[in-house]
């Protein structure tokens, strides 16, 4: 476990580096991508939700202008950059419309207006305080100097450069929003006047009261009150605005995000993604440093478009998993032929069809995935999708997993074996030896992998002596695992190795414990739930009398808690590279079994940086040796290992 100082060590770490980034991008000096500091915003707000750095976005340089308050909330937003996380936010949200607008690629402006006269052009600052650059503001297109009615308040908007003003007037800046950036603030305002203020929200004076503690006066009435008229009445008082669309079903918004990905080239503006929000206005939500009711749908770095013309149904163990067969694309420096469709429920949500013209993108360019369709041609047909497994049962679709559930079919029995083979790391034992195993019926079941010696696996699959003899070691050699790597070993359906380590970790920490425990029992433990806890307590009750097999061979003990304590206790691991003797994932287990922690990113206050190479030049080599983290090869760490254990 992660001690309290290491977390507050890393907090402040991220906290640093967020300030120190945002004020680079916000005045036009950016070192790292959106990307990146995305990733560090996403880790901060897992650690620390509270902190007041994520209350606070967009610092501002002491350049000379003179600070002014903000009258609306200017927090941040709550960001999704797939359909799985948009689709998480809408089951929270709970919204029966979904108000969707472009997110605008450009700076945050408050325009104040008193008794329908511009006041003054705020900066976002800090969030609660920017600087004042009302002067040229008044030059920006879309800046009304007087309203048509005497109106007190505030207005929001983004100001933008448009890509025809970037190509003819500012080549030289790498894209528009940086442009703008450096405009907007000159002291001289020299080309200020090529820039627009593109508005989304407005708030009459005394609705809010941006003063820390501060209370709300009064409520919303129209048209401050509704965000569809709110546009109506901006667009109405001379203020150019964001189009503003209504949509009713999560799936409509994941679709309508594909088609402007595809045509966002068109666009006269830059933009990152789409803002969604409630269409009623929550003032409890907007005074929230990140309201709860709206989100960032952003767009991913590089996405591409193509047409469906086949689904494939992958088979592993139980589960039916749709691929795409796409006509090939570009995409990351790499042709794609083929995008994952995630499950069924997804693949009917988007409402593809064979032909369907999608958008496709690539996770940390590694897995191609279909994200969104952009058009269903009149020429385009039905998905066919299994409902009968090879066993003969039923296929099960739960709205999430097509499925087969019948305990006893062949292939989730061989699946079976390979995730007890694959979750034990036991070496050279390869998919083709155990499906020839599998196939004539000698190896049926886990306990059955244990009645094999070294001279009946010669003869039958005709290897040699010494790599039989290589192979029946390896594989008795992981003889001691944690409660948490036999349960997961078992492949019950929805349960992984974090999953076990939770329960292990909340006193279900013996096989006896977590078999008597009921659903109740395991529900209450964080991050559980009622669905995963039956699925645990099932999976137990059918699969004990495997599970008591392959402990009565005795080749398979399992490992003693180890409490609180432990050799590696106080000590943090990260692994970076591949590793010769095992999986990462058996040594992050293994460290965790001797007390120690396991850390993902490097950072000040890690014991230990596990790479193959410790003298390589790779980012976290560098930033263990700027933190003062010992680096140790694969050799160091398991000779710390066996030490340790034995």
């Amino acid at each position: 476990m992660e001690t309290n100082d290491e977390r507050r060590a890393r907090v402040a770490e991220l906290e640093r580096l967020i300030v120190y980034h945002q004020d680079r991008y916000y005045n036009d000096k950016p070192e790292i991508s959106d990307a990146e500091f995305d990733a560090l915003w996403d880790e901060l707000s897992a650690l620390f939700p509270d902190s007041p750095v994520l209350g606070g976005l967009g610092v501002d340089a002491a350049d000379g202008f003179p600070k002014a308050r903000h009258v609306l909330p200017m927090g941040s937003q709550a960001k999704a950059a797939d359909p799985e996380g948009f689709l998480a936010w809408c089951a929270k949200a709970g919204l029966s419309e979904y108000i969707v607008e472009h997110k605008l690629d450009g700076a945050s402006l408050e325009l104040q207006y008193e008794a329908g006269r511009l006041l003054r052009a705020v900066t976002r600052g800090d969030g609660s305080v920017g600087d004042d650059i009302t002067q040229n503001a008044r030059q920006m297109a879309g800046v009304p100097a007087v309203l048509p009615e005497p109106w007190s308040g505030a207005v929001r908007g983004e100001v933008v450069m448009s890509k025809e003003t970037h190509r003819l007037y500012f080549p030289d800046k790498a894209n528009c929003r940086n442009a703008a950036n450096g405009l907007m603030k000159r002291k001289d305002g020299v080309g200020v006047d090529r820039l627009e203020v593109v508005c989304y929200d407005a708030a009459p004076s005394g609705l809010y009261d941006a003063r820390p503690g501060a209370l709300f006066m009064g409520e919303p009435e129209p048209p401050f009150d509704d965000e569809l008229t709110k546009i109506a009445w901006l667009r109405g008082s001379g203020f150019v605005t964001v189009e503003a669309l209504v949509f009713y079903e999560p799936f409509e918004v994941v679709d309508y995000r594909a088609r402007v990905m595809d045509g966002r080239d068109s666009l006269p503006h830059d933009i990152d993604g789409l803002v969604v929000k409630a269409r009623s206005v929550d003032i409890d939500d907007m005074r929230r440093a990140r309201p709860e009711r709206q989100i960032a749908f952003k767009f991913p770095l590089e996405e591409a478009s193509t047409t469906l013309v086949a689904v494939e149904w992958s088979e592993s163990g139980a589960s039916y998993t749709p691929v795409g067969i796409i006509e090939p694309v570009r995409l990351a420096g790499t042709t794609v032929r083929r995008a994952s469709l995630a499950n069924a429920s997804t693949l009917r949500g988007m409402g593809l069809r064979i032909g369907s013209r999608v958008v496709v993108v690539k996770r940390g360019e590694i897995i191609p995935k279909i994200e969104g369709l952009i058009e269903n041609p009149p020429d385009s047909a039905e998905i066919p999708v299994p409902t009968t497994c090879s066993c003969g049962a039923a296929l099960v679709d739960d709205g999430v997993r097509l499925y087969c559930p019948n305990m006893d079919c062949p292939k989730k029995a061989l699946h079976r074996l390979e995730k007890w083979l694959s979750m034990l790391d036991v070496m050279e034992f390869g998919v083709t030896i155990l499906r020839r195993l599998f196939d004539s019926g000698r190896v049926r079941t886990i306990s059955d992998l244990y009645g094999l010696d070294a001279g009946e696996l010669s003869s039958y699959e005709r290897m040699g002596e010494a790599s039989a003899a290589k192979l029946v070691q390896n594989l008795r050699s992981r003889n001691e695992p944690s409660l948490a790597e036999f349960v997961a070993g078992f492949d019950i359906e929805g349960i992984g190795l974090l999953s076990v380590e939770k329960a292990a970790a909340a006193g279900f920490d013996t096989i006896e414990k977590l078999r008597a425990a009921g659903v109740e029992d395991l529900a209450a433990i964080d991050g559980f739930g009622d669905i995963m806890a039956a699925a645990l307590v099932e999976g137990l009750r059918a699969l004990g009398p495997a599970m008591d097999a392959v402990l009565a061979t005795g080749a398979i003990r399992l490992r003693p808690p180890s409490g609180t304590g432990g050799p590696l206790s106080g000590k943090s691991f990260c692994f970076t590279g591949e590793l010769a003797t095992m999986k990462r994932s058996r040594a992050q287990a293994l460290v965790k079994s001797l007390g120690g922690t396991v850390k993902n990113s490097v950072a000040k206050g890690l014991t230990y940086l596990v790479t193959n190479d410790p003298f390589s030049g790779s980012e976290k080599n560098r930033k263990a040796n700027a933190h003062g983290v010992q680096i140790i090869g694969e050799d160091a760490f398991v000779a710390m290992i066996s030490g340790a254990a034995g």
